[in-house]
């Protein structure tokens, strides 16, 4: 055994990793997400080799096999033996405002959300079925902010997820909807990813690289048709969710085929509030705006209570 795959190996032993299950597959299932909403994997484009990724992330090609599974069964991938896996899922946003202009393709997601973190104070109030997609932003701002390149002073952020015992059309098993199998995964995925952009966040201010961090999360009686991000008062992001019909593998190795909605693959459309009160961007704004603060406050609850 070689010196590379036998430090490979401790170190998966060492994180609970490997074929027997742990964390380290989420490591890497989690950064090829936060790199195909960024546009570092664009639509249709196929992702390293399996080889490559265990390389650059200093683990067996088993944990990247169990990593892509996972991608897979999101729909943020298709993979094919012999052909590789490739992106089939992707943040589109369509904007009318001059950013729309500065990458090409058309603005992206991570670019708005670094600009948000560029000020000295940043606020986000977000509406989501789960947090994964901002998990996967807030990781990206968080080594930018310990590689020294920008530094808020303070990050506040409110996130609004439904109850977790309501009762949702999606995801679902199709034809089947006593199945609670799928709701119980939305409730793990929600939860893995809540913890870590909670974690993240508290890490920034324990280490005093954020001096103020102010994170608070409720839920609502509310299923999401819909996904928002207010960013800073001053821009919004809006996107439906898509009802989809796809195949998904359960821990238990059995496949179904469910009812899904699109989230981190749905179009958002941009607006950005400007001098004028009355024009398009500052209505669309001000009314989201409003929107989130009276669901916050009047529906909201914190979790482990309820509101009616």
């Amino acid at each position: 055994m070689d010196g590379k795959r036998y430090g490979q190996q401790v170190d998966e032993q060492q994180h609970g990793t490997g074929e027997g299950g742990g964390r380290e597959f989420q490591r890497v299932a989690d950064a090829l997400r936060a790199r195909m909403t960024d546009g570092r994997y664009p639509l249709r484009s196929f992702l390293p080799s399996q080889r490559d990724l265990a390389e650059e992330f200093g683990v067996s090609r088993d944990t990247v096999q169990r990593a892509l599974r996972e991608l897979a069964d999101e729909g943020w991938i298709e993979s094919r033996q012999g052909s590789g896996s490739r992106v089939v899922k992707a943040q589109r946003i369509q904007s009318s405002t001059a950013k729309a202009t500065r990458t090409r393709g058309g603005v992206t997601l991570g670019p708005l959300i670094s600009e948000a973190f560029e000020q000295p104070e940043v606020t986000l109030d977000v509406y989501t079925l789960t947090s994964e997609s901002l998990d996967a932003h807030i990781r990206l701002q968080a080594e930018r902010i310990r590689g020294g390149f920008i530094a808020p002073q303070h990050i506040g952020l409110r996130m609004l997820l439904p109850e977790r015992d309501l009762p949702l059309p999606y995801p679902r098993v199709k034809g089947n909807p006593g199945d609670v199998r799928l709701r119980q995964r939305l409730n793990t995925i929600t939860d893995r990813h809540t913890d870590s952009l909670r974690g993240v966040l508290e890490e920034l201010r324990t280490e005093k690289l954020v001096p103020s961090v102010d994170v608070q999360i409720r839920h609502a009686p509310l299923t999401p048709a819909f996904k928002l991000y207010v960013l800073n008062d001053a821009e919004v992001l809006h996107g439906l969710y898509e009802v989809v019909e796809r195949q998904l593998l359960l821990e238990t190795g059995e496949e179904v085929t469910a009812l899904d909605v699109l989230g981190l693959g749905a179009t958002l459309t941009h607006h950005v509030q400007d001098v004028d009160p009355n024009s398009s961007g500052s209505v669309f704004v001000t009314s989201m705006r409003a929107w989130f603060s009276s669901v916050w406050e009047l529906l909201g609850a914190e979790p482990g209570t309820s509101v009616r």
